[in-house]
């Protein structure tokens, strides 16, 4: 065995100075993230002594009192960072500090077994935090005994960061560790008390541990940075509901109070607490790409990131909350999360509550349920296009106007439409569009609302897309009434009465369709029309008139597909047409009706000149 009781030099494990090199280069977005690290790792040896007094309690005889202290020295340009935790000896000094490849918290972690492991879910497992020190220090002392050995039994460890560290032996007389950091001259606003303390309330308020402050000319007044208390550790009955309110505009920094929350604990094989907002209104980043996303992520209390997009969809990305997890696995820098199974196992059950939380509140306060769907519906939606195993709960959220809701009111569910249905019908109508004002005015809803069938409306910008991504709902097939020969239910005697009609049509349809061929795919007499001449109406599989505007704004290319033209042989202005013997002048009239209908489905003629040309023509006729 190596003799450890006197000075040596040591040149650190080659993946350790590779580790060195990156902190003091690029491996964290901000410098001052060291304090988090430092923090943590103090924390940890806290936590570490806590545990192994319970079954050696002599452990604490010399100082019950576990707590961690940052001392700030401005005539010597230190920073120091001192906690009474376990500490270390010599051998443990070479092994964790001169090396990554084994983490002091992992050995100690590999060591428990059963219940154990269980009851140590404050250790952290944070390996290689402390070389973080380097990116603001030219050089780092660490002053370190461990609990149940004699002062004489310190010791004193130093390095600049470069290929070596000196390890020496050293009489300390309280227990713990002391790391003393000499700051570079370019980190000297780590001096500056308000500065450090607001990093440590940022990184650290939730660790369970004390964190005092003091300043070296007055090392005898000093301030406690923590509440030392985590809000979402308490049990739920405990906290009151002002208490979650107050929690949620300190995390969200939102001035209204959240719309509602779900606070949760799980443990077994996956062991984390959740605290998760609903926020009453939508950010005004909610459609930036840019924006902040995610929630706050803890682990064992200590914060790690600020948007850990990893543990909802993002459908879910308006959700406000904190994550605590007892252990995750993190790459060294802890700010992105490597792909583990922990991780998706996480977040399908984090999905699954907010969902639950959602359905429930729909079910029990439609009036706070409906204030959420218009905040949210639209980002709910995307999640219906993912499909997944949450498909059938997220269509039991979706919420449209309807021909027979109030006009533009998104408050009918899937299960209401379903309940409404007449005997016979088999299919869920929609009819998607730019505004509900057109929708409610479209001639394709004629022949529904004569017989009584409901229609849902649909005007989101992301509703054709979100329609074309959905099949069914509890066996019921979706049908968009602007699709397709519709056979859309009537009763007899009006089958009967279009029957005949169409008998009559073939003519006036085949006269119409040899003027405006190149602009249509057919002309056929419609099933939908009762008070309009004509209507537009997409094949089965062309793209919708929503998907075009937004592929032709971001300049993208899509297929050419002609409409159908459907017409009404009923209406007065079809029978006029029929009795017209100038073909210019019937010409006019066909490409009129076909203008006609683009307008009524809330498009513009393809050439606004000549039809106005032809409209002033029309109203220029003599009567004869």
């Amino acid at each position: 065995m190596t003799d450890t009781s006197t000075a040596s030099t040591r040149q650190f494990q080659a993946e350790a100075r590779q580790l060195l090199h990156l902190m003091t280069h690029s491996l964290y977005s901000n410098r001052e993230i060291f304090v988090r690290e430092l923090i943590s790792n103090a924390a940890d040896a806290c936590d570490k002594l806590r545990y192994q007094a319970l079954k050696e309690p002599e452990l604490l005889a010399e100082d019950a009192e576990l707590k961690i202290r940052i001392l700030v020295d401005e005539k010597k340009k230190t920073l120091t960072f001192i906690d009474s935790g376990i500490g270390m000896n010599m051998e443990e000094v070479h092994q964790n500090i001169g090396t990554i490849a084994s983490s002091g918290t992992a050995k100690f972690f590999e060591q428990m077994t059963g219940d154990e492991r269980k009851d140590s879910a404050l250790i952290g497992q944070f390996g290689v935090g402390f070389y973080s020190a380097f990116i603001v220090a030219k050089q780092v002392e660490i002053f370190t005994r461990k609990a149940g050995l004699g002062a004489d039994q310190g010791v004193h460890w130093s390095s600049t960061g470069d290929a070596d560290y000196i390890a020496e032996p050293a009489v300390l007389n309280e227990r713990g560790t002391r790391i003393v950091l000499h700051l570079k001259n370019d980190a000297k606003e780590f001096l500056d008390a308000w500065r450090l303390k607001g990093i440590v309330r940022k990184y650290s308020e939730h660790i369970a541990t004390p964190i005092q402050f003091a300043e070296a000319k007055d090392t005898a007044n000093h301030e406690t940075l923590n509440s030392a208390t985590a809000l979402w550790t308490r049990p739920r009955n405990e906290i009151a509901e002002d208490d979650y309110r107050a929690f949620y505009r300190q995390l969200s920094h939102d001035f209204a109070d959240p719309l509602l929350w779900s606070h949760n604990r799980v443990e077994g094989r996956l062991d984390y607490t959740s605290l998760l907002f609903v926020p009453a209104r939508a950010s005004a980043d909610l459609w930036r790409r840019e924006g902040i996303r995610g929630l706050k992520l803890y682990i064992r209390r200590t914060f790690v990131l600020d948007d850990a997009e990893q543990f909802l969809p993002p459908w879910l990305r308006f959700i406000k909350g904190v994550l605590d997890a007892n252990d995750l696995p993190l790459n060294v820098s802890r700010e992105l999360l490597q792909d583990a199974p922990q991780v998706e196992k996480i977040r399908t059950a984090l999905t699954k509550r907010v969902l639950d939380l959602l359905a429930k509140t729909a079910k029990s306060d439609g009036e706070t349920y409906q204030k959420f769907w218009n905040e949210f519906g639209s980002v709910i939606k995307e999640g219906l296009v993912e499909g997944g195993e949450h498909s059938e709960k997220l269509l039991g959220l979706l919420r449209c106007a309807s021909t027979l809701g109030d006009a533009g009111v998104q408050n009918v569910s899937l299960q209401q439409y379903l309940d409404r249905m007449p005997e016979g019908q088999e299919k869920i109508y929609f009819l998607t569009g730019d505004s509900s004002a057109n929708l409610t005015r479209s001639p394709l809803l004629e022949s529904f609302r004569k017989a009584g069938t409901e229609v849902l409306l649909l005007a989101d910008p992301v509703d054709e897309w979100v329609m074309s991504a959905l099949t069914e709902f509890q066996g019921k097939h979706f049908q968009d009434v602007a699709r397709g020969d519709l056979d859309q239910p009537a009763s007899d005697a009006e089958a009967e009465d279009k029957a005949e009609t169409s008998a009559d049509a073939p003519a006036i349809v085949t006269r119409i369709k040899d003027v405006i061929e190149e602009q249509v795919s057919a002309v056929r007499v419609s099933r939908r029309l009762v008070d309009s001449p004509s209507c537009l109406v997409l094949n089965e599989f062309d793209m919708g008139h929503q998907m075009r505007r937004v592929m032709q704004a971001s300049g993208q290319q899509f297929p050419e597909a002609k409409p159908v033209l459907e017409i009404n042989p009923t209406h007065p202005l079809i029978q006029q047409m029929e009795q017209e013997a100038n073909e210019d002048r019937f010409a006019d009239f066909a490409r009129l009706l076909l203008d006609n209908a683009r307008i009524a489905g809330g498009e513009l003629p393809l050439d606004s000149g000549a039809y106005l040309e032809r409209l002033n023509r029309y109203l220029l006729r003599s009567p004869e």
